[in-house]
């Protein structure tokens, strides 16, 4: 909104300082001061509301230390992040970006499924929340969307490189070549990095490429699934999914500023994707957001994010991943999901095994997700939280360094 006002002022007017806004950088600079201002001043407030509906978590009796105190805490405290990374992309971001609008999109449909499913556990006192099978029913309708959207939409494109020589001296740049619709992504560490999803059927025959959606929206799907999940599983200590959620998205954040500039994409020889830079000033927002929320959520936390947050946060991830063609980076770049998620399908199955071969379910871990296995091995939370952030910055670094190292 403040863009268009803006754009006016300064084509009409050449009102001073206005120009200001068609900067990607300025904006997204705004948008993090503005998400942080909502979610530390409108927090409280939102807490408080939240206190006096007696919106309270209900914590199951796991035999874990300082677990009790937890109980009566207010949950659905993922509405400050939702409102404090909104109302900034309103407000600076182009909102006829097919980008933003997708992750608007996203932002509202998994905020609602996790609402529901907030609502469900705390006014209708089942502890169960909505069924699994809904929470999966919703996650498949937001990647068929987010798939189709992508895969279909005109204004979703690449511009290939084209190859110069000049003195017998190739040059890769992309400003002369024309923009295309692709389902190229981007294979990290590897020299020639791109990948094709349409290839998977070029036995198909010759209009092999007009079938790539059969491939591109179950691969979506998947993702924002498993995505989704992960940061759910992960939402069980303070501070440990916003935190680890907040240095995933900044690194994110580097990628689609330079995915979306030309001159970065082009001396960097990374893919050039068209309006994708304006991702940017969404996910400045988000981070605000996220490390905002940590001034309420870190040990002892004041509020949790509870499914109304972590399911939002985990579907924004994947959906920004895939949008910038980063989807084959996740298992570095949300590392810590990816090992929460893991380690309960282990223990899962490990218990399932053993419990037909020898009589009695054994485990793997003390207690899975993992950050309660630590739990029981007597750290403490702040420790373990630490310890987490700690590896997902070396995780980030190492997903950073891709742009380079192949």
């Amino acid at each position: 909104m403040l863009y268009y006002i803006f754009k006016y002022l300064d084509e009409a007017y050449n009102l001073p300082g206005a120009g200001l806004f068609q900067y990607i950088t300025f904006r997204s600079g705004m948008a993090v001061i503005l998400s942080l201002l909502i979610s530390t001043i409108y927090g409280k407030k939102i807490i408080n509301f939240l206190r006096k509906q007696q919106v309270g978590e209900t914590v199951r009796e796991l035999g874990l230390e300082g677990q009790t105190q937890k109980a009566g805490t207010p949950t659905m405290g993922g509405l400050i992040i939702i409102l404090a990374t909104l109302v900034p992309v309103l407000l600076l971001a182009k909102l006829d970006n097919i980008y933003i609008i997708l992750l608007l999109v996203t932002t509202v449909w998994m905020g609602s499924i996790g609402f529901l499913d907030d609502y469900i556990k705390v006014f209708k006192k089942d502890k169960e929340g909505l069924k699994g099978r809904f929470k999966v029913i919703g996650q498949i309708g937001l990647g068929i969307i987010v798939g189709a959207t992508l895969y279909f939409h005109p204004g979703v494109t690449i511009k290939e490189d084209v190859v110069l020589k000049k003195n017998g001296i190739e040059t890769v740049v992309k400003s002369t070549s024309p923009e295309v619709k692709s389902m190229e992504t981007t294979i990290p560490f590897v020299k020639d990095n791109t990948f094709d999803y349409a290839e998977i059927l070029s036995f198909m025959g010759d209009d092999y490429q007009n079938w790539a959606w059969i491939i591109f929206i179950p691969v979506v799907i998947f993702i924002i699934t498993a995505v989704s999940n992960g940061a759910n599983l992960t939402d069980g200590i303070d501070g440990l999914a916003a935190g680890t959620s907040a240095i995933s998205v900044l690194v994110l954040g580097i990628f689609t500023f330079v995915s979306g500039n030309i001159i970065f994409s082009n001396y960097l020889n990374i893919m050039y994707i068209p309006n994708s830079g304006e991702m940017t000033i969404y996910i400045g927002a988000f981070v605000g957001a996220l490390i905002g929320f940590l001034w309420y959520n870190t040990y002892p936390a004041t509020v949790f994010m509870g499914d109304t947050g972590s399911l939002t946060i985990g579907g924004i991830i994947a959906v920004i991943a895939i949008a910038v063609r980063k989807e084959l980076m996740i298992p570095v770049l949300c590392g810590i999901f990816l090992a929460e998620n893991f380690s309960v399908v282990l223990q899962v199955a490990y218990f399932k095994y053993t419990k037909k071969k020898f009589g009695e379910g054994r485990r793997i871990f003390l207690m899975s997700p993992l950050h309660h296995h630590y739990q029981k091995k007597g750290y403490h939370e702040s420790k373990i939280v630490t310890r987490f952030w700690i590896v997902a910055i070396l995780l980030a670094i190492f997903a950073l360094v891709s742009l380079k190292l192949r």
